[in-house]
């Protein structure tokens, strides 16, 4: 679909007066809904100067730690295939470090307490040596593996090691064999090449420019190495969103975009947690996936609505000046309320062979009422106290997806003549009338009954 005009005009000055608040030489962004970029823009200069070569959506930046999202799916690929678990230690798969018992997925999902940064020299913007030398320098945990949430470049580092030790070959080389060239991001590099943005940084009080360093950042790649275009990122976009391409599997993005960690910041609400990779972010009951990125002379955000599949990506070529992922949640607000998505009618799109199942049902004295929604047999509210969907799992058999129950079996126990007798829930009852003498209740039901 087209945006229209005037919803473009408004995206437009938005860009702009963030450009100009923030002195950034130049911003790009994309917005993206049903798989397709449906929206791009640029404002400013790449050299930050009047008269300079303008900015545009094909214009490669640095993302930054959005890299680590492309590092988490080749990982998940290779558990998918049965090459790992995501509870190993990473040590069973890259010995000789001293990162102990930290497993896979404490490290993906910052949980493993692995220390932020190297012990070296700012490696942002320094060139950096092997793997080797990386691990030589008494890499350490901060804290036990699991206690808390603390982001770790370090710990992706040793995550692209894992991947390539996996392959036999570079982890970028991974990436892009398995997962840029099948989603046609051609635009995704290493080091920037053709039409790039260079890296700048702003005085913060006179408005001069100074060219940050760019180099190849060696084993700390995985961390935040990767250039990319408004078109690219708008592409990952639309694969975090669920449009995989079949590179990955839904189940498996799915649970990338779980928290798995809450980033708890005293005197804060949890808004913000990590998945396998991803950040999550919780606004108002909604989910949002993404990741932020920076690095000297650059920003970058992506941000996923998880419910309408609409996306925002933000680049800039500016050290600070923008909060990349906040814009982009500006921008999928802009869409949501100047070009809704679409509602899809209401159709008679159900399964009768269920409706001996649906209506009020009773743990024990408590009421609860089932419905059948879509493929879904819904008990109660899902995300208020117990409610939770479930999902057909064999003849009279269904498995829940979220909430208390989630992953927990229910089964629907029937008379001789067929009818519904109880639904068992996780060893719970629920019966048709409270208490119900006749539904096998466990611990029986008093032989004077209710009085």
């Amino acid at each position: 679909m087209d945006i229209d005009p005037s919803t473009a005009r408004s995206l437009h000055h938005t860009l702009a007066a963030e450009q100009r608040r923030g002195r950034v030489p130049s911003l790009a962004a994309g917005l993206v809904r049903d798989g397709a970029l449906l929206w791009a823009d640029a404002v400013g200069t790449v050299d930050g100067r009047p008269g300079g070569v303008p900015a545009d959506p094909d214009t490669q930046y640095r993302m930054g730690s959005i890299t680590k999202t492309f590092v988490a799916v080749a990982v998940l690929r290779l558990r998918d295939a049965g090459r790992l678990d995501l509870d190993d230690r990473f040590e069973q798969h890259v010995p000789g470090t001293r990162l102990g018992g930290v497993t896979i997925a404490q490290l993906l999902s910052h949980g493993g307490g692995v220390q932020a940064e190297t012990n070296g020299p700012w490696w942002e913007r320094t060139p950096g040596g092997g793997w080797d030398e990386l691990v030589g320098s008494a890499v350490a945990q901060r804290f036990r593996a699991g206690r808390r949430f603390h982001y770790t470049n370090v710990g992706f580092a040793a995550l692209g090691q894992l991947v390539a030790r996996a392959h036999g070959v570079d982890w970028f080389e991974v990436v892009r064999r398995d997962l840029l060239d099948p989603l046609g991001m051609t635009r995704t590099t290493t080091r920037p090449a053709a039409r790039s943005a260079p890296g700048l940084a702003v005085h913060p009080f006179a408005d001069v420019l100074l060219p940050e360093p760019e180099h190849d950042a060696g084993a700390m790649a995985p961390a935040g190495q990767l250039w990319t275009t408004v078109g690219d990122l708008a592409r990952w976009a639309a694969f975090t969103a669920g449009d995989t391409a079949g590179v990955l599997a839904a189940d498996t993005l799915a649970e990338m975009v779980e928290p798995h960690t809450v980033a708890d910041e005293p005197g804060q609400p949890w808004t913000t947690a990590h998945g396998l990779g991803f950040q999550v972010w919780n606004v108002e009951g909604r989910r949002y996936a993404g990741h932020g990125g920076s690095m000297p002379g650059f920003l970058a955000g992506l941000r996923v609505d998880l419910e309408t599949g609409d996306g925002a990506v933000v680049l800039v070529n500016a050290t600070s000046g923008v909060a990349p992922v906040a814009l982009a949640a500006r921008l999928l607000g802009e869409l949501a309320e100047q070009a809704p998505k679409p509602v899809e009618p209401w159709h008679a799109a159900g399964d009768a062979s269920v409706l001996d199942l649906v209506g009020t049902w009773h743990w024990g004295p408590t009421v609860t009422v089932a419905r059948a929604v879509g493929e879904h047999l819904v008990l109660g509210e899902p995300g208020q106290a117990r409610g939770s969907r479930f999902a057909a799992a064999g003849p009279d058999g269904w498995v829940g997806l979220d909430g208390y129950y989630a992953g927990e079996p229910l089964r629907v126990v029937r008379r001789a003549d067929g009818s519904p007798s109880h639904l068992d829930l996780a060893s719970f009852r629920f019966t048709r009338t409270p208490y119900d003498p006749e539904a096998d209740v466990p611990g029986g039901v008093h032989d004077e009954g209710w009085r």
